[in-house]
């Protein structure tokens, strides 16, 4: 018994010094595991280069906030889906775990508050630039003033509202540059049928770039559910009340307002009905958590640094 053991054994390393053959399972199983590592390695190449953009990111409460100046966002902003956080944004991504998931699939997270500014700065990691999303609608349609390749389909605002919009906005551009507008009806999001509607008016018209103003979370979620059933878009835009103010159907805060970072008050005062929940309740917290962030960072940092 001993000997044919051995004699087995030797059989076996024959002629392959110390190699060992390797099952066909494992082999099958070390390709899968490169193929993956192979293809993680290149889709996080593809990420890098496309997010060349994040020149760095500030988080506040846990949301990274793209740190770049206008100039230079609208100048990079080729294609992706843009979301612009202020302060009801971040308070509700602190609960609502389907709006999450929509932030986590935008490729650009712009400040759209100065009161996120100050935040920042009083956290030690500065923003650069607010780019709220009712100054990014118009700056947008300036810059591409003369560019033939972008054309917008408008989404929100009461009826007549978005259209109202295209035409004063394509008046003062010189050019057709919103083809089309289209004010949704109240609960639309959750009306499959009105979506199929909608989703079709956006793939039969020219539009490179939808722009969505129906208020935050749904705007987002919307995005966020449906971008990929619009091939014919490069660019979503979620921009809030951005529609309104465009159409003149709502009053813009004074520029001074805003820089003092109460354009939340000025909103309120003008629409105390629809909106004093969420400055007044839902809100309101920010600043107890914010206290708590930068008390929880002195007290991480090292003594003595």
């Amino acid at each position: 018994m001993e000997s044919q053991s051995t004699k087995s054994s030797s059989t076996s390393n024959a002629g392959s010094g110390d190699s060992q053959t390797v099952p066909a399972q494992d082999v099958k199983h070390l390709y899968k595991q490169f193929r993956k590592a192979a293809l993680e390695s290149t889709v996080r190449e593809l990420r890098k280069q496309q997010y060349e953009h994040v020149q760095s990111q500030v988080e506040i409460l846990n949301i990274p906030i793209d740190n770049i100046s206008v100039s230079d966002f609208l100048d990079q902003l080729k294609a992706g889906v843009v979301f612009t956080p202020n302060v009801d944004h971040l308070m509700k991504l602190q609960k609502d775990i389907d709006f999450v998931r929509a932030y986590s699939q935008a490729d650009f997270r712009v400040c759209d508050s100065q009161v996120l500014l100050l935040a920042s700065k009083f956290l030690g990691t500065p923003i650069e630039a607010k780019i709220s999303g009712s100054d990014l609608f118009p700056m947008f349609c300036e810059h591409h003033r003369h560019n033939e390749h972008i054309k917008i389909f408008l989404l929100g605002g009461k009826e007549g509202v978005a259209r109202q919009a295209q035409s004063r906005i394509n008046q003062r551009i010189g050019r057709q540059i919103i083809v089309q507008a289209h004010s949704p009806s109240f609960g639309f999001e959750q009306d499959e049928a009105e979506c199929e509607k909608i989703l079709n008016m956006i793939r039969q018209s020219s539009a490179t770039v939808l722009v969505v103003g129906v208020g935050a979370p749904k705007q987002e979620k919307w995005i966020a559910k449906h971008k990929d059933q619009l091939p014919n878009i490069d660019i979503f835009l979620a921009v809030g009340a951005a529609i309104d103010f465009e159409a003149g159907h709502k009053p813009r805060a004074p520029e001074l307002v805003s820089q003092l970072g109460l354009e939340w008050l000025y909103r309120l005062v003008s629409e105390p009905r629809r909106l004093w929940k969420r400055y007044l309740l839902d809100d309101l917290p920010f600043l107890w958590l914010i206290l708590k962030e930068r008390f929880m960072q002195l007290w991480r940092k090292p003594k003595g640094s």
